[in-house]
């Protein structure tokens, strides 16, 4: 179960306000790359000055994120909005976004800077293994257990004990290794499923 499967009961709220931005002009594209611009900025401001008290920005803009990217969706398929440009930008700034909002824990000296490398490449890497799965004649792979909703879940929730100042603790040092142990799961069950997909088609 991914938190994933939330999405649509989300995106029934989101549905009013999508039809007003769709209203006054405003485009799914434009959506994606206002998105990918804020949280490029916000990554790179954090890394640059990681203060604790700034992380609970973190939190505050996954949960808006969440809904930059159900709108875009939502302005593209029930809105006529679909097009090629929109899925390079769909995926790609999904996958830069990401790394620049985990990039922060880097500068943090109780979150190992190399396991949070390893989990930002294993993260594109997941990403890229669901994108396959057209390539194979197979869906657009979303499958768990730690996918972009989950990994966004994680992370603010991670960003969020900063911003409070909890103290740091030992197992902390692990958090980053255990959910990059997660995306490797998740890579190989994106690939199986794939595969099954495709070969049942």
């Amino acid at each position: 179960m991914s938190i994933y499967a939330l999405k649509p009961k989300f995106q029934n709220l989101l549905r009013p306000l999508t039809r007003a931005l769709f209203n006054a002009g405003v485009t799914a594209n434009q959506v994606t790359l206002a998105a990918c611009v804020i949280s490029v900025a916000l990554g790179l401001w954090l890394f640059i000055d990681p203060r604790p008290t700034l992380f609970g920005l973190i939190p505050l803009w996954m949960f808006l994120r969440m809904a930059f990217n159900a709108i875009d969706g939502m302005l593209a398929r029930e809105f006529g909005q679909k097009s090629k440009l929109g899925a390079y930008l769909n995926e790609l700034t999904d996958v830069i976004s990401d790394a620049c909002l985990y990039l922060p824990f880097a500068a943090l000296l109780h979150f190992p800077a190399l396991w949070v490398g390893v989990f930002i490449a294993l993260s594109i890497v997941v990403e890229m293994s669901g994108v396959i799965g057209l390539m194979v004649g197979a869906s657009r792979r979303y499958d768990g257990p730690f996918g972009k909703s989950d990994r966004a879940f994680v992370i603010g929730a991670l960003a969020l004990a900063v911003w409070l100042g909890l103290p740091v603790q030992g197992w902390q040092a692990l958090v980053f290794p255990v959910m990059s142990l997660l995306c490797a799961l998740t890579i190989v069950q994106r690939v199986r499923r794939g595969l099954a997909e495709a070969s049942a088609e």
